[in-house]
């Protein structure tokens, strides 16, 4: 059931290390099906150059495996939280990209210094607390803390994005990662100057609506 979206879901995993979001076995992405609600999400431990889609699990909202023999991700629980809060979200995705990680390791939002976070994000990039991964209590942080942003920060943890669909979830995923990296880098040469947030509402209004075909 549901092959097109696992195919999909195939290739949008093989992105993540194209884009040096995760290594080795980190990191998950999970599509909701808009018509039957049911929740396809990669099997737990599966490298990505191995990953196909007989590695595609699906699941109920509450966690019941629909089909699949694999265990899926350990992170499925809150996924579903994610899911099951926030009626507007199709995909979301998980990682542990080195330079928003970096942000979460010292509890710190990434600032909104550059006009593509403004674009992207509407404001700076959030970070949520700390919780343990295998429940829900990490989709209940997302929840919380992720407000009109499409991508929060998990302190001492990583990255969750969310998006109508599971590409743009991985979009968000990509640009928090370029964009943390190069506010890092101008961290090392000064304090980068925050953008007003009357001129965010702006550049944000443009890119969501006006930007594009």
């Amino acid at each position: 059931m549901l092959e097109k979206l696992k195919e999909e879901l195939v290739d949008l995993h093989l992105e993540l290390p194209k884009n040096n979001l995760v290594v080795w076995t980190g990191g998950n992405i999970s599509a909701r099906d808009p018509e039957t609600g049911m929740v396809v999400i990669k099997a737990s431990g599966i490298r990505y150059e191995e990953m196909r889609v007989k590695h595609m699990v699906v699941v109920d909202l509450e966690g019941k495996v629909i089909e699949g023999n694999l265990k899926p991700s350990s992170d499925t629980a809150s996924h579903l939280y994610i899911y099951k809060h926030r009626p507007d979200v199709g995909g979301v995705v998980h990682t542990h990209s080195a330079y928003a990680t970096a942000f979460a390791a010292v509890n710190k939002p990434i600032p909104v210094v550059l006009t593509a976070i403004a674009d992207e994000f509407g404001g700076p990039i959030p970070c949520g607390g700390f919780a343990l991964i295998g429940d829900e209590e990490i989709g209940k942080v997302v929840v919380e803390s992720i407000g009109n942003s499409p991508a929060v920060l998990l302190k001492n943890h990583g990255v969750f994005t969310i998006g109508k669909n599971a590409k743009a979830a991985v979009k968000a995923a990509v640009m928090t990662e370029d964009n943390a990296k190069t506010v890092w880098l101008a961290m090392q040469i000064g304090v980068p100057d925050e953008i007003p947030a009357e001129e965010v509402e702006k550049l944000h209004y443009r890119y969501t609506h006006v930007y594009g075909q």
